[in-house]
């Protein structure tokens, strides 16, 4: 036996160490290999510079006013009076470039410094019919200020009056509401031009009003056009030197039958609702509130009860009030939240054939 053991061992240990690469062989090809990724520095740690640009417009000629604004975040700028432009961004990142009456262009940096770009204008509406008051012209030959507002736009807006409708789609024209539901809408086309009445004239069917179109329905309005420049009043007199915004209805067409009917319901809702305190927690902070100012509190309804501390100021001990506010006791004390009381959701409903 005692020379049994030492050949045991060296036949086993053998044995046993061989079979390891092989365990660790079958183990690895039961795993499915995995291809190693370097990952790439983000977006954040990736060097800022400064690149500077040219923009002109179809002719060649330099384009201010363009907005360049870096993809994704807030920085921007605009371009000078000869469409030059300065800004810090990352060497990865996108630059759209936006303005009037041109297309919106997203144009990567690749790490370049130094840009010129021409702005490829929005000619699609060039053909579109225009009324300027005394005659009817293509938009393209157009010599005036003149914007044409799209009514499948505005038509479906939950609005009663079709002038809120125009909010942010006519360029130039300012339009301001009280916030009211029913409330009245101020236009002011390029501004204020002087002391007295800033309200444009508005020329509904070829009749002048300055009365606005607030009792228009707006699903009867065929066409928009607002007239922004002095050429107006060559048309229309003094009346117009505050613009123009004329109004064209619907009518009935020869030849065609055709029948439109639409609906829509609104819920219009009240703003964050403040949270108010009950009856005991606004007698608490106004007696300690009179404290503070070395007064009694007194209020009507109001117990207060008073003391002194240790060192002699006189402290709120507590509050209470009476369970009846009437003589008769008809009148219970209440925590009532008049805010939730008198408001409620408003519900708008339209149809029309």
């Amino acid at each position: 036996m005692r020379n049994n053991t030492p050949l045991a061992r060296r036949l086993f240990l053998p044995t046993l160490f061989a079979a390891v690469p092989l365990v660790a062989a079958a183990h690895s090809a039961e795993m499915p290999l995995r291809p190693t990724h370097v990952a790439s520095p983000p977006a954040a740690v990736l060097a800022d510079i400064k690149i500077s640009g040219q923009i002109t417009d179809e002719k060649g000629q330099g384009l201010p006013g363009v907005t360049v604004v870096v993809k994704g975040t807030t920085t921007g700028t605009n371009t000078d009076m000869e469409g030059a432009f300065l800004l810090t961004a990352p060497e990865n990142a996108t630059l759209v470039l936006s303005s009037v009456g041109y297309k919106t262009q997203e144009v990567a940096v690749a790490g370049r410094k130094s840009f010129t770009i021409s702005m490829v204008p929005t000619a699609q509406d060039l053909g579109e019919v225009v009324v300027t008051g005394y005659q009817t012209q293509r938009k393209a030959d157009l010599t005036g200020a003149v914007s044409v507002v799209k009514t499948d736009e505005v038509r479906d807006l939950p609005s009663n009056n079709p002038v809120k409708n125009l909010q942010g789609r006519v360029p130039g024209v300012q339009i301001t509401t009280d916030g009211s539901p029913s409330g009245a809408s101020t236009v002011r086309i390029r501004g204020i031009g002087t002391l007295g009445n800033n309200d444009p004239l508005y020329v509904i069917d070829g009749i002048p009003t300055r009365e606005g179109i607030g009792q228009i329905n707006q699903n009867d309005i065929e066409s928009i056009q607002v007239l922004k420049d002095a050429s107006s009043a060559s048309i229309y007199g003094s009346r117009a030197s505050n613009g123009v915004i004329i109004i064209t209805t619907k009518k009935a067409k020869k030849g065609v039958t055709r029948v439109d009917f639409s609906t829509f319901v609104t819920v219009q809702t009240p703003g964050p609702h403040i949270k108010m305190l009950n009856t005991l927690d606004y007698g608490r902070i106004y007696g300690q509130a009179a404290i503070n100012d070395g007064i009694t509190p007194n209020l009507p309804f109001y117990n207060f009860q008073t003391g002194t501390n240790a060192s002699g100021q006189t402290i709120l001990t507590g509050v209470t009030v009476p369970e009846y506010l009437d003589a008769a006791h008809t009148m219970r004390t209440a925590d009532t939240d008049w805010f939730s009381e008198i408001q409620r959701n408003a519900l708008i409903q339209s149809y029309n054939l």
